[in-house]
Order: structure tokens, then sequence, then C-alpha cells
């Protein structure tokens, strides 16, 4: 049985250029997200919220995403940088990528307003 020809992505003829005035800085991992202690803490966190979302929706029930359909993160409630214990299961949280993220920014945010003020 013959293979269908291959199709073969060509090189744009335009190159990108990067006009941004302040780069994103690269990602560098937390090396405690790497450790054995971060992996167990995980784990209870994850297990204790039965593997779903703990954030609470605008109609005051709590959110309905869970594993295995969605990833969970283990989020620290007060993060590691404002001082939060690291492998206390009382500062985790067990939050969808959603409410992961916009718990993430708020943090940044208020941070970043405690610095200028």
């Amino acid at each position: 049985m013959n293979k269908p020809p291959r199709l073969h992505q060509l090189r744009p003829r335009v190159a990108t250029l990067d006009i941004r005035r302040v780069k994103t800085p690269e990602k560098i991992v937390d090396e405690i997200y790497l450790t054995p202690e971060y992996r167990r803490w995980r784990e209870q966190v994850l297990d204790l919220a039965g593997r779903r979302c703990v954030a609470i929706l605008d109609t005051g029930k709590r959110c309905w995403r869970r594993e295995p359909a969605y990833r969970m993160y283990a989020d620290h409630v007060i993060e590691l940088k404002d001082g939060g214990a690291p492998f206390d299961v009382a500062n985790g949280q067990c939050l969808c990528g959603s409410h992961h993220t916009s718990k993430t920014i708020a943090a940044r945010t208020a941070r970043q307003t405690l610095l200028q003020g």
C-alpha cells in the first residue's frame, strides 16, 4: 500500500520581529518543587480535597473541575514568597488551572502594589 506524500511546512518568508519593550523573563523552576517532600505534600493536599478544585464560584457552589479530566494544582494559600510554610498541609489547597492562575495573578498584583506603595 502506498503512503500519501508528506506535506512539509514551509518557513515564513518574513522573519518575525519581537517589538516588546520589556521581555518576559524566562521561567526558572524553584528547586523546592523538585523535592520528594514537595511531591508528598502535593499528594496530601490533592487527596484531602478529593482531587477536586476547592474554589467557590460566583453561585456559591464549589468548582466542579476534578481529576482526571482536569489538571489539579496543589497551591500554597500563603505563597512561599510571602512567607508561607512550604510543607504544611494547612497551607495547601487544590485548585484547577484557571483558579490557580487567577489566584497567582492576584497575589503577584498585591505584592507589586506593596512594593510600589
